[in-house]
């Protein structure tokens, strides 16, 4: 822990971009007190965990930083008054004011369909999982919603954040929070646990057109992720769970008996898409709406993003901050460009000491002993994500704060 503190003096002293995080957090502190009134807490290496700090400057931001040197920074909302004073007023007097729309997807909640992988493990099969989550959400969000300025976010370890970065998602109650968690929540629960005269979704006359649009991309990556790569249908254990949403009991019955009946030699199918097929086909014999959709609800109960409602619903909750290392991976939380999150891999995500090498050969290779700290992520593999972060999230929200400024200053003639 010790070289691992050292590291990470180091890179919150040159790599870590401050300045970016007060031109984001600030937003152009169209409110007086904006990234002041925000809440930061901090990990520290003993497992002291720090809650309801607030700087009013990156440069006082990261003097702390350097000073605490935390293995995990969080964000929260910003409140009322500045969250260092909270003990100056009354417990009802301090109230959280605004925060990002963020959405939390983490793979252990896959652990019941996973078979390569389980609890904090992850490897490319899986991480299919996370970038359905993103294709899927991304659009709902963008498209259904109108939000223009999201970050997703690679967790460092096991999942994806998302921050929905709008004024107007900004501004959201928890209500409005909730209503939207509502609607994006397909599959709470599981598909299969509905309550008894609620209505079914995968229904045709149920079916809204955002679902359509979720399907046609669920749809492709079933056969990949779900028969291929988790291979669901190849083992006993694994396909009693995918039978269990077989709306027919015989069938159940019938399909599990032949199959474990079945030998290598068999002529019958015996692949996860073979068998699938064999599924589709038998259900798309039987009259009957339940039979009609049953494979849709199988394949939106398989791939549809799972979330935590709670992370997303509560204006007090805190979310681990972007660029933070993961002290049990070393890996950086770097941003992931939803336009290219089929070929993002989280295996090849830069790690603190990787970082660091890759400083030090520069330095050795250009013979200079001096660092210009704007400068240092262009010497590592952290720049892609760096350049991504201002020109694909704070460029395009910066613009949109000026032109918000010029129509205040308009408003105001």
């Amino acid at each position: 822990m010790a070289q691992f503190q050292s590291w990470l003096h180091i890179f919150y002293q040159r790599l870590f971009p401050f300045t970016d995080f007060y031109r984001w957090l600030a937003y152009g502190e169209m409110s007086k007190g904006y990234f002041a009134n925000r809440e930061w807490s901090f990990t520290l290496a003993s497992d002291v965990y720090i809650r309801f700090q607030s700087y009013k400057t990156a440069d006082e931001l990261k003097s702390e930083i350097l000073r605490l040197c935390p293995v995990k920074i969080d964000i929260g909302a910003v409140y009322n008054i500045a969250p260092k004073d909270k003990k100056t007023v009354g417990p009802s007097a301090f109230r959280p004011r605004e925060r990002e729309l963020v959405f939390d997807i983490d793979m252990t909640d896959y652990d019941d369909i996973r078979t390569c992988c389980s609890g904090a493990e992850i490897c490319l099969k899986c991480w299919d999982f996370m970038t359905i989550s993103i294709k899927i959400l991304h659009r709902a969000l963008t498209e259904d919603f109108g939000f223009k300025h999201l970050l997703w976010v690679y967790s460092g370890r096991r999942g994806v954040h998302c921050w929905v970065a709008d004024e107007r998602a900004r501004s959201m109650s928890p209500e409005a929070r909730s209503a939207v968690v509502a609607y994006l929540e397909v599959v709470k629960g599981g598909y299969h646990q509905r309550g008894q005269g609620d209505e079914d979704p995968m229904d045709e006359r149920n079916f809204h057109p955002s679902l359509v649009r979720a399907y046609a991309v669920l749809k492709k990556h079933f056969a990949k992720t779900i028969l291929l790569n988790m291979d669901v249908l190849g083992s006993r254990e694994h396909w009693m769970k995918l039978l269990q949403l077989v709306p027919d009991h015989e069938m159940r019955t019938r399909l599990d008996k032949e199959w474990t009946d079945e030998t290598p030699d068999s002529d019958s199918g015996t692949t996860s898409e073979e068998r699938w097929n064999r599924i589709v086909g038998e259900l798309r014999g039987k009259k009957g709406a339940a039979f009609e959709t049953a494979d849709r609800a199988i394949i939106f109960r398989y791939t549809y993003p799972r979330l935590d409602a709670n992370v997303s619903i509560g204006l007090n909750h805190l979310l681990k901050a972007p660029f933070c290392v993961h002290p049990k991976t070393g890996r950086v939380c770097v941003p992931i460009d939803p336009t290219q999150c089929d070929t993002f891999n989280p295996l090849t995500v830069p790690t603190i000491q990787s970082l660091l090498d890759e400083l030090n050969a520069w330095s050795a290779k250009n013979n200079n002993p001096s660092y210009i700290e704007a400068e240092n992520y262009q010497k590592t593999s952290l720049e892609p994500y760096v350049k991504y972060f201002r020109q694909g999230f704070l460029d395009p929200m910066a613009s949109e704060v000026r032109q918000r400024m010029r129509e205040r200053v308009d408003m105001s003639f």
